[in-house]
């Protein structure tokens, strides 16, 4: 997982993808929702055209396409459960940055992708008599 911090203001995910494609290797292709629609190096979903209904391959393609990002869905609904990552930010904007990355921080540590250097006892005391 990647984090980084937004800034002051609404913008939407595709400029800020946009933004960030310097970082990533010119053949690398992720996963989008819908809103990413048009982008070469993104995979999206089939959009239902107007007055019409998508194909049976299509509606199948979806579902697995939907089956494989709903990993990253439950972790975004993970971030969003504290109260500060929903409201307007109400402390110093200086805070900004720490208090985020926190949050993305306990989330990585709940999902067991952060792993912690752990003591038992016995070592803590060994450490402490030498």
């Amino acid at each position: 997982m990647d984090v980084a911090t937004g800034h002051c203001g609404p913008e939407s995910d595709i400029s800020l993808f946009r933004k960030q494609t310097q970082k990533f290797g010119d053949n690398q292709q992720f996963d989008g929702d819908k809103g990413y629609v048009g982008e070469d190096n993104i995979n999206t979903p089939h959009k239902k055209p107007r007055n019409r209904e998508l194909t049976d391959e299509q509606k199948e393609k979806n579902k697995i396409f939907s089956s494989s990002r709903i990993f990253i869905e439950h972790v975004m609904r993970r971030l969003k459960i504290p109260r500060i990552t929903q409201v307007r930010f109400p402390l110093k904007l200086s805070c900004y940055e720490t208090v985020m990355k926190t949050v993305c921080g306990l989330v990585r540590l709940s999902l067991g992708s952060l792993k912690l250097s752990s003591f038992n006892k016995e070592e803590i005391s060994l450490n402490q008599s030498t």
